[in-house]
């Protein structure tokens, strides 16, 4: 969230971030509530420190044997209206908390004014997209029966799907691949964390209250699963603070990631293009302020990497003010190439939060353990998301003449096999 003595003394630019993010939170009704906070804190001090001039004289006239009765009365009345503000103080600090976690995160100053997707301009490409008509990747593994949606759908319901055979394999050998190459190139530390979260850790990370109808909620146990291990992991430092001389902090994560994804139906709901469970390597960092958009730039990079292992075509895009999301400062987005669906299909967002998540979630650092405690800045991407990579792998490294899926060099040390024929 954002410090509220930074709204209150910028408004007009917070005002202007919310329209250029495409919030609506209501800022007026938030500065409306901090006033109406600050003039009963003040009254309130104001009325404590009569109470204790006034006690003080009831002290002088008990000692002096005089009545002090009206004064003890006038005192009771004085506490009880103490004790009402309080209570109301309370309440207004409740509703503060609630309308700051509808305030979006503050854009960086990079990141360009747009309205949606077509407005995020292209900051590199890799390789050649193939111009060559591919079958899509739902033909391609339905014919190599190594992907089952039918019965995906059956057992659970659209979205969900069987990985068979020798497709099983190959979303393994992704998954070894990408975490060993994290892990021992990178210098990522591995975390396999739950795979359900409380609503604090939620809130913690921004997916909470914006996004929580696309949340997987277990009513029973007030628990969520989680839509990307971008929320266990970042919280496994929440309520701690850190040494400076320990950051940054960078920790790799496979989990499985769950979403409903509601309101994108509709939108490329075809097989593995939408999913509402998939698998996903993620990467996090717990960095310094002032080197935070370093930080940035290596994660882009370190997830860039495996997409040029692969061979596979991308392109990385930065995102327009309208298209970043709520919690993020400024976001790249990795984009592989389709040749069925002769588009661009994100693989990876890398962003960086700045204290925004660290706010939420209470995540701060001392730089010599006599100074006073700061906010770390956050930042995640995923390194990768399988899903869509799927779909590139099986799309791009089709061949033709017998229909068969060459595995890329790098994987073949993990499936054990080159190449899954009919």
């Amino acid at each position: 969230m954002l410090d509220l003595k930074f709204i209150r003394e910028n408004p007009e630019l917070v005002r202007k971030n919310i329209l250029l993010k495409g919030e609506d939170a209501d800022l007026d009704l938030l500065l409306s509530l901090d006033e109406e906070r600050r003039k009963i804190i003040a009254e309130v001090e104001s009325l404590k420190h009569q109470r204790n001039v006034v006690s003080n004289e009831i002290a002088r006239l008990k000692k002096e044997k005089q009545d002090a009765i009206a004064k003890i009365e006038e005192m009771r009345l004085v506490s009880d209206k103490i004790k009402a503000m309080d209570d109301e103080l309370r309440q207004i600090e409740q509703k503060i908390k609630q309308e700051l976690l509808r305030i979006p995160n503050m854009l960086h100053e990079s990141v360009p004014a747009g309205k949606d997707s077509s407005d995020n301009p292209v900051v590199r490409t890799w390789g050649v997209p193939l111009e060559e008509a591919r079958p899509s990747h739902l033909e391609i593994a339905k014919e190599l029966n190594i992907l089952d949606f039918e019965r995906g759908a059956k057992v659970t319901g659209s979205g969900f799907a069987y990985y068979v055979g020798k497709g099983a394999a190959l979303e393994r050998a992704l998954i070894t691949y990408m975490l060993e190459k994290h892990i021992y190139e990178h210098n990522y530390t591995e975390l396999l964390p739950p795979l359900v979260v409380n609503e604090n850790s939620m809130i913690g990370t921004g997916q909470i209250p914006k996004l929580a109808d696309d949340m997987y909620y277990i009513e029973k146990n007030e628990l969520y699963l989680i839509p990307t291990a971008e929320v266990p992991v970042t919280n496994y430092y929440s309520g701690e603070v850190l040494s400076a001389d320990d950051l940054p902090k960078k920790f790799v994560a496979y989990t499985p990631c769950f979403r409903r994804e509601a309101g994108s139906y509709g939108k490329e709901t075809r097989g593995f293009l939408r999913v509402h469970q998939f698998n996903k390597v993620e990467l996090v960092k717990f960095a310094l302020p002032e080197s935070s958009y370093d930080e940035l730039e290596l994660l882009t990079h370190d997830a860039e990497s495996i997409l040029q292992e692969l061979n596979l075509p991308y392109r990385v895009v930065l995102l327009c003010s309208g298209d970043t999301s709520f919690s993020s400062a400024k976001t790249y987005d990795l984009e592989v190439w389709s040749p069925a669906e002769k588009k661009w299909l994100e693989v990876s967002s890398c962003s960086n939060f700045e204290d925004f998540q660290a706010r939420r979630a209470n995540i701060r650092f001392k730089r010599t353990p006599n100074d006073k405690p700061e906010y770390v800045h956050t930042l995640n991407g995923s390194g990768l998301a399988t899903s869509r990579l799927i779909v590139a792998l099986l799309e791009n490294y089709y061949n033709p003449e017998d229909g068969s899926i060459t595995i890329p060099e790098v994987l073949r040390q993990y499936t054990k096999f080159d190449r899954i024929c009919k």
